[in-house]
């Protein structure tokens, strides 16, 4: 077994480097009965820390 297989992260530490890059989510949701479109939902997110070099998109 090497060092990076025995390697463990934390969750915070995981947290910390996904925001540090930005997450993006997407996804569709379709509630259907009998072939028939009743909701649909689309989900586009984008996750992302905010610091001086990338401001707040609602200013301060």
């Amino acid at each position: 077994m090497t060092v990076v297989e025995r390697r463990e992260v934390a969750l915070v530490d995981l947290l910390d480097r996904l925001l540090a890059g930005g997450v993006v989510i997407t996804g569709d949701i379709t509630l259907r009965i009998a072939d028939v479109d009743l909701v649909r939902i689309d989900l586009n997110a984008l996750i992302s820390s905010v610091n001086e070099q990338v401001p707040s998109p609602w200013g301060s």
